[in-house]
């Protein structure tokens, strides 16, 4: 049982960020092709949108929780060290809990790369002001 809760984790951590690239892939292109133009952007655009998974895969599924399905946590008198039980009720709750912890690594990823994006673009435009020829 505790092999199919980490594969429907995996799953669920993979599907999720799927979703999330297939809805970000065109803005996060067209950034790119703004702020470090077209020839880069292709190359860019696939390691960021790599970078999407492994975010969302390592945020989503986290080994640690699913230990406690497999060895008892540590600590504690030996009455409270108990292994969880895993039936269809942790099982839901760990693939909710998947869905919300993948969102939120994805969240704070594309949040990064958009703060970023928005510096570069900033200071792309403003050098571009500055090497305007002045009349006078």
């Amino acid at each position: 049982m505790f092999f199919i809760l980490l594969l429907l984790t995996l799953g669920v951590a993979l599907l999720t960020s799927l979703i999330v690239v297939l809805f970000f892939r065109r803005p996060i292109r067209q950034i790119l092709d703004r702020v470090i133009g077209e020839d880069l952007a292709s190359g860019w655009q696939r390691f960021l949108l790599f970078a999407i998974f492994v975010v969302g895969v390592s945020s989503g599924v986290q080994i640690w929780k699913l230990e406690q399905y497999v060895h008892p946590p540590p600590g504690g008198p030996q009455e409270a060290r108990q292994v969880l039980a895993l039936d269809s009720t942790s099982i839901a709750l760990e693939i909710y809990r998947t869905v919300i912890q993948t969102l939120q690594g994805v969240a704070w990823a594309l949040l990064l790369f958009f703060v970023v994006a928005l510096i570069a673009y900033a200071i792309v435009r403003r050098r571009g002001r500055s090497e305007e020829p002045h009349a006078g």
